[in-house]
């Protein structure tokens, strides 16, 4: 009969430390970890919009370019794809990184120039007006906030797989919206493309027991209704997805209620099974 494994193999080899140089001082760093989430820790600034730990990088907008210095070269890289290990060198503010960086949030500044986030950041870095045509599209559905970073496009195709929105069009004229710009039938509303969006350009709104997405072709999911206090808590289809996900599955009991009478629910029949009640009647 074949043996289990142990709890000790089982358990993750332990990463390497290693030493890496940024801007001429050195910081420790686990072999393999993203530069740029090394630089956030030692609060060394890089600005990004597509950054996100729970996707895999792929240095969308540029932004966090830095140099990597090679044998006497340096050469520009994204600090997002960028992997540390023992000896690396990096410099984040090389005037041909400031160049690059300030060209960068000029071309931002005209793709989105209702974004507040965009201006913000824009500026910390010294950088307040554009050369570039600005592109104002009062029918936007982002509200001229969008960067076409793409972490709304992959939040719903990679971690919720769902495939309700992705890029349209080609060039200049490349938007974020669902096929054909119709209500989608795959979305689940769970608004995490709302969460996931850097200059908060998605819109949603709950309301009448609907959850309309206004930035995706006003699709509408109809909201789950509390069958306890009546209140509306979560997208339908959502609900319907994780719950058959669930082993074991949820308890009859428990299902339709919301989270806050689910958690009633279950604290009153602990303490009716502490002090002799009958948990039944919870």
């Amino acid at each position: 009969m074949t043996q289990g494994k142990t709890g000790t193999e089982l358990a993750e080899p332990p990463k390497k430390p290693v030493t890496v140089s940024i801007n001429g001082n050195a910081y420790r760093a686990d072999e393999g970890e993203c530069l740029l989430t090394v630089a956030e820790r030692v609060k060394i600034p890089i600005p990004h919009f597509c950054f996100e730990q729970s996707l895999e990088p792929y240095g969308a907008c540029r932004l966090c370019m830095v140099g990597v210095v090679h044998h006497g070269k340096t050469v520009m890289e994204t600090a997002c794809t960028l992997r540390a290990k023992e000896g690396l060198t990096i410099l984040t503010d090389t005037p041909d990184i400031v160049k690059y960086r300030t060209i960068l949030f000029e071309l931002y500044l005209a793709e989105a120039p209702k974004s507040a986030v965009v201006k913000e950041m824009a500026a910390r870095y010294g950088v307040t007006k554009t050369r570039f045509l600005r592109r104002v599209d009062t029918g936007d559905p982002l509200g001229g906030a969008c960067v076409l970073c793409g972490l709304c496009v992959r939040v719903c195709n990679e971690i919720m797989g769902a495939g309700a929105i992705n890029f349209i069009n080609r060039g200049p004229y490349t938007v974020v919206n669902t096929p054909f710009t119709e209500p989608s039938r795959d979305c689940f509303g769970c608004g995490a493309c709302a969460a996931i969006c850097p200059t908060h350009a998605v819109r949603i709104e709950d309301r009448d027991g609907v959850r309309i997405l206004h930035s995706w072709s006003e699709t509408k999911v109809p909201l789950s209704q509390c069958v306890s206090c009546g209140k509306y808590f979560a997208p339908a289809a959502l609900e319907k997805s994780v719950l058959s996900r669930i082993e074991p599955p949820l308890r009859d009991d428990l299902a339709g209620l919301c989270p806050a009478c689910r958690a009633k629910k279950l604290a009153k029949k602990e303490i009716l099974a502490a002090t002799g009640g009958d948990p039944g009647d919870a």
